[in-house]
């Protein structure tokens, strides 16, 4: 094999890693926040709002994620939501936006479970005990139920975390300018079909394993806290 072509396109591999971290960075922080949405809707009272989340999390467990991608790419400006056509890091604005929305939808839904059944592993005395001393059930899940929960869940929220990394691959389909994409260019660009996709394999695994060892020291620091 030769990697001679490292050369002229290492900084190339580079650029597209930076978009892929983005892109995680982004889906990782909205997927949360989403999933801890959908997690209470899921456990409150009301019918409505639980068939509600139920029924989103079961769609999008049950597609494919490249069919959201593009119903996202070319549903969004259909109902008149169109980010401005700008350059960002290489790749169009518009497209980096949809790939964000797409992997964040998909993300809230599997997060959501997770942190309903983090939710639900805390012993219902905690929030009967928090109400009796007049904290709000919204007080209670933050202060109370919610820390406990996420002591639970971080091993599993750990995995969708790389999970998002390396999906997040697939929105190089859309022009996104990830490290599957400049992959894709380079082995156009070299003839090589085989050595470039060598090297994508090996940043996926550093940027994974690099996650995978954070999450690992947190996960430590916190039975030290305990």
């Amino acid at each position: 094999m030769d990697f001679n072509f490292l050369n002229d396109y290492f900084m190339f591999f580079i650029h597209g890693a930076k978009i892929t971290l983005l892109l995680s960075i982004f889906t990782i922080f909205l997927g949360v926040l989403m999933g801890i949405v959908l997690a209470l809707l899921r456990l409150s009272n009301n019918v409505v709002l639980k068939s509600i989340s139920a029924a989103y999390i079961e769609f999008i467990r049950g597609t494919p994620l490249l069919v959201q991608l593009y119903i996202v790419y070319y549903g969004l400006p259909l109902i008149g939501i169109e980010f401005p056509d700008i350059d960002a890091l290489g790749s169009s604005f518009p497209d980096l936006m949809s790939g964000v929305v797409a992997l964040s939808l998909n993300s809230g839904a599997y997060v959501s479970e997770i942190i309903r059944a983090g939710i639900q592993a805390v012993e219902k005395g905690q929030m009967e005990a928090s109400r009796s001393l007049g904290l709000t059930y919204g007080m209670s899940m933050y202060y109370i139920i919610l820390p406990q929960a996420f002591k639970n869940i971080l091993p599993a929220l750990g995995n969708e975390f790389i999970t998002i990394i390396k999906e997040s691959a697939i929105v190089s389909i859309i022009g996104i300018h990830d490290l599957m994409y400049n992959t894709d260019i380079v082995r156009g660009n070299t003839y090589k079909p085989f050595e470039p996709l060598i090297i994508a394999a090996i940043m996926y695994f550093i940027m994974t394993f690099t996650l995978s060892r954070l999450i690992g020291f947190v996960e430590g620091r916190l039975k030290v806290s305990d």
